[in-house]
């Protein structure tokens, strides 16, 4: 599943030393459209679309939205101004993205969406996302593994407008609703952010002093809880599960802070995104069976960290 090629392609992005043939493309502009490259998720993201699209021959720019629904229509009518011959889209907001997505179908530019949902099917030519719920109950058996059968538990959850917040959370309570004496305390919102994950920690801790186990919707509030629980003295005597496999979520696992993470392969379906747009471009044709595509997840323990080779990307 995970090629050498993009082995390598994803050790050049990490490095920004990504392959480079704009110079040379005739392909036409595909603009990518990312959340936030602030989050190592989603600079992987749109550096491996970039390099893979260029590589193929387009020319390719990436831009953010930052979860900015009319952030992100500007940047659709740009992508329209700029005559892209495809837009990939990591969507704002499950309902709030779908007006910007019909601008650019009204201007027939074909859009294929990433990692995350929007709530009507027929618009985008593609959603490619992370099989979320099998990767919420990877994660959710392992913190239980952690954790054993009882104890207490606080939850942080990811941006509600993203619909990748609700299904790992339902996810995490169909597996962990079998522990009847593992008792979830407290649950906070913190929208994907490491500092918002610290501050909702401060808050849960402040609440439940002797919480145990901390499940997150993301790497990037668990490492926000980690630092909290650090600041407070309790690390040691509670199990913090992550999910997206983040460079840093991976050397937290390397170094015990963390019990766990769920690989994305962000990598996987960022690269296949293009290939279907390239496929698109020239027979009008996905060559994919549906529409919404799943992506399954990885687990990464500290006793397989070692096989973690570059960003989101294990080896065999």
């Amino acid at each position: 599943m995970f090629k050498t090629g993009l082995r390598l392609t994803l050790a050049a992005a990490a490095f920004g030393t990504m392959l480079s043939t704009a110079a040379f493309a005739d392909g036409g502009l595909i603009s990518i459209i990312v959340t936030d490259p602030a989050n190592p998720y989603w600079l992987t993201e749109g550096n491996v679309a970039k390099a893979t699209a260029e590589k193929m021959g387009y020319k390719a720019n990436v831009s953010a939205h930052k979860g900015d629904t009319n952030a992100e229509s500007q940047m659709i009518d740009t992508a329209i101004t700029n005559k892209s011959v495809a837009i990939i889209l990591d969507p704002a907001n499950a309902d709030g993205s779908i007006g910007a997505i019909k601008k650019a179908v009204a201007a027939k530019i074909p859009v294929i969406l990433v990692n995350a949902e929007i709530n009507q099917e027929g618009l985008a030519k593609a959603q490619l996302v992370s099989n979320n719920a099998q990767g919420a109950a990877l994660g959710a058996t392992q913190w239980q593994k952690a954790m054993g059968d009882k104890g207490k538990y606080v939850e942080l959850f990811g941006n509600p407008a993203d619909n990748n917040a609700a299904t790992r959370s339902n996810g995490y309570e169909t597996v962990l609703s079998q522990y009847p004496d593992l008792k979830k305390v407290g649950k906070e919102v913190a929208d994907w952010d490491r500092t918002k994950g610290h501050n909702k920690m401060q808050s849960l801790l402040q609440a439940n002093p002797d919480v145990n186990g901390v499940i997150s919707g993301n790497d990037e509030m668990a490492l926000g809880a980690i630092a909290a629980l650090k600041e407070a003295g309790k690390l040691a005597n509670v199990k913090v599960g992550g999910f997206d496999g983040s460079p840093d979520a991976v050397a937290a696992v390397k170094a015990g802070e963390m019990a766990y993470t769920v690989l994305q392969p962000v990598a996987v379906f960022s690269e296949k995104a293009i290939q279907e747009a390239d496929s698109l471009i020239k027979t009008g044709k996905t060559g994919a069976d549906s529409e919404k595509q799943l992506f399954d997840c990885a687990l990464i323990t500290k006793d397989n960290v070692d096989k973690y080779t570059a960003p989101f990307t294990l080896s065999k």
